[in-house]
């Protein structure tokens, strides 16, 4: 005999078999049971208190709920036609075990404020979890750029060579990328402890429930001010895909790089065969596809965001059926970036970089802007001295002659500021270390950077 739901009362005529199917979420939120039952033993513990149940029941109901929990750990929990949701799974099994006194523990309680402290509770999880994947990463960062300290590649602009800068500086410079990204994803764990149990439907609720014993027993580090607002919006939700869209496309943009510098063209560095695959057809390919699927994938997590972000822009307050819809972009972005954080570390990890290739690429024009500053050093204006070595750098490309062989008197010619030291400063390496500034590439600015680094992760 098919079982009665929780709301059946107000109904005359069976639910259509295909809206039963339209209807339900148990299908992914059962991800939250969890969350759904931590809450749930939160709340017996704050009926108790409000002498809705009495101590052999809140025994009962928490005794029962961490069976169930066990059940679902374990795969045996069986899900039946009737649970729509998560929640009503957990009550109709908690009932099942140990009757009538599970059915006072939904007592003031909504699935509208239930839903957002599990989701809550959930964010809060999944945000500490990528906050100590991306540490893993930097980790990494720092290891390689200890190691690659003396070597230098041009660094781009408009994917143009423009000036010479150390490795280490480049992969620093995803150092603080990172630790941007962990600080933005701690700020939006600390506006997600925010707790909305005690709110029920959309007004709050007539029994006394003690909502600062709930977020302590939770770990929320605040209470909601306002019983509509915090059953309605959803925006710590928009924020943490947000959070998670922005170090997604952080770690697209590395992987271009990557993906242009390990071709054959470049050849600066080569992906592991742990993290590369082969052609169907091509016998010679090694392709950088964990790096292309990083870059795909992000599409899929701005996606999500923009998913989320439409879903509300015109909803009523206070809970519409619509929120239902907001667990799959959630759930999705936080397992694209899960395995996105430890695929891009591993990649990191085994990289080889080809020395050689990088050096037998430099382009001599990426020391152009160190002439420029030798005239300004002369006393030269910046933008006369910029003049000038724009029609040097002209001269020498049309008539195809290094820097470096182009005679002192051709050179006064373009200034009779230069001298023969400006040979000194025709130097890749010498280029590097020139930079003065907090920040720069040089050699003693980095080491700083990475000591810096690593007072961060505390290592």
């Amino acid at each position: 005999m098919k079982k009665h739901k929780a709301w059946k009362g107000r109904f005359k005529k069976e639910t259509s078999p295909l809206m039963e199917k339209f209807n339900s979420s148990i299908k992914f939120d059962q991800r939250l049971y969890r969350e759904d039952i931590e809450g749930s033993i939160a709340y017996a513990e704050a009926l108790k208190k409000a002498n809705v149940i009495n101590q052999k029941e809140r025994n009962l109901i928490i005794n029962g709920l961490n069976e169930i929990k066990e059940e679902f750990d374990k795969g045996r929990f069986i899900i039946s036609t009737t649970d729509e949701d998560i929640h009503m799974a957990v009550e109709r099994r908690l009932i099942e075990k140990i009757g009538s006194s599970g059915k006072k523990l939904h007592t003031g309680r909504s699935r509208n404020d239930q839903v957002a402290t599990d989701t809550r509770l959930f964010i809060k999880k999944a945000g500490q979890d990528v906050i100590s994947d991306l540490a893993k990463l930097q980790e990494i960062i720092i290891k390689i750029s200890e190691i690659e300290i003396k070597t230098i590649v041009p660094g781009y602009t408009h994917l143009k060579q423009a000036q010479p800068v150390l490795l280490s500086h480049y992969f620093m410079s995803l150092f603080w990328a990172v630790e941007r990204d962990k600080e933005r994803l701690k700020n939006c764990i600390k506006r997600t402890g925010v707790l909305p149990l005690g709110s029920g439907a959309l007004s709050g609720t007539s029994f006394e429930i003690d909502r600062k014993l709930l977020s302590e027993l939770l770990d929320f580090n605040a209470i909601s001010e306002n019983s509509i607002d915090a059953v309605s919006d959803r925006d710590f939700i928009v924020e943490f895909i947000s959070a998670c869209g922005i170090i997604m496309i952080h770690l697209s943009r590395y992987a271009e790089d990557f993906i242009i510098w390990s071709s054959d063209e470049f050849g600066y560095i080569e992906i592991d065969d742990a993290f590369a695959t082969g052609s169907s057809m091509l016998p010679q390919k090694k392709n950088p596809d964990s790096l292309e699927l990083i870059r795909g994938k992000t599409a899929r997590v701005l996606g999500n965001l923009l998913s989320v972000m439409t879903l509300l822009k015109g909803l009523p307050l206070t809970y519409c059926k619509d929120l239902q819809e907001d667990k799959e972009p959630l759930f999705d972005t936080v397992d694209t970036l899960s395995i996105c954080v430890k695929i891009f570390t591993g990649v990191l990890n085994t990289l080889k970089i080809n020395h050689s290739r990088i050096e037998s690429g430099f382009n001599e024009y990426m020391i152009a802007s160190d002439l420029s500053d030798y005239l300004v050093k002369k006393g030269m204006p910046f933008r006369k001295s910029h003049e000038v070595i724009a029609k040097l750098i002209r001269y020498a490309d049309e008539k195809n002659i290094p820097l470096s062989e182009i005679s002192i008197e051709k050179y006064k010619k373009f200034s009779e500021l230069f001298k023969k030291d400006i040979y000194e400063v025709i130097n890749i390496k010498k280029s590097v270390e020139s930079k003065k500034t907090s920040g720069s590439t040089s050699t003693k600015s980095v080491k700083k950077q990475i000591a810096s680094a690593k007072r961060r992760l505390k290592i």
